[in-house]
């Protein structure tokens, strides 16, 4: 496992303080679904990047690309906005690196 960043990513049409907690839902779903890639991460680099994307089709379309390419990932689905998904999380590594690395930093503009 690489010593890389776990890799947030929430959606840029949910207010600051959602995408907050969106990202944090995902990173503990990510700890539950995978314990040891997140104690290997910990261990190895406790390093985070928070992105995002415009809205849910576009994370529905970046879930979908890393499916293709065997990237681990979680997600999380808001109950209470009709459990819409909102955010996801990514394995370290050179794929995750890959599919993420043109998405812009998330919370930029506050």
């Amino acid at each position: 496992m690489s010593a890389d960043k776990l890799t947030l990513v929430v959606r840029a049409d949910l207010s600051a303080a959602q995408r907050a907690v969106q990202a944090c839902h995902a990173m503990r779903q990510f700890v539950e679904e995978h314990p040891l890639i997140e104690q290997d991460w910990f261990r190895r680099s406790n390093t985070l990047a928070l992105l995002e994307v415009p809205d849910e089709q576009a994370l529905l379309r970046l879930l979908a690309r890393s499916a293709d390419r065997a990237t681990r990932s979680s997600i999380f689905r808001e109950p209470d906005i009709g459990d819409r998904l909102t955010a996801a999380c990514f394995e370290p590594g050179p794929n995750t690196r890959r599919l993420c690395g043109g998405l812009p930093l998330a919370l930029l503009g506050l």
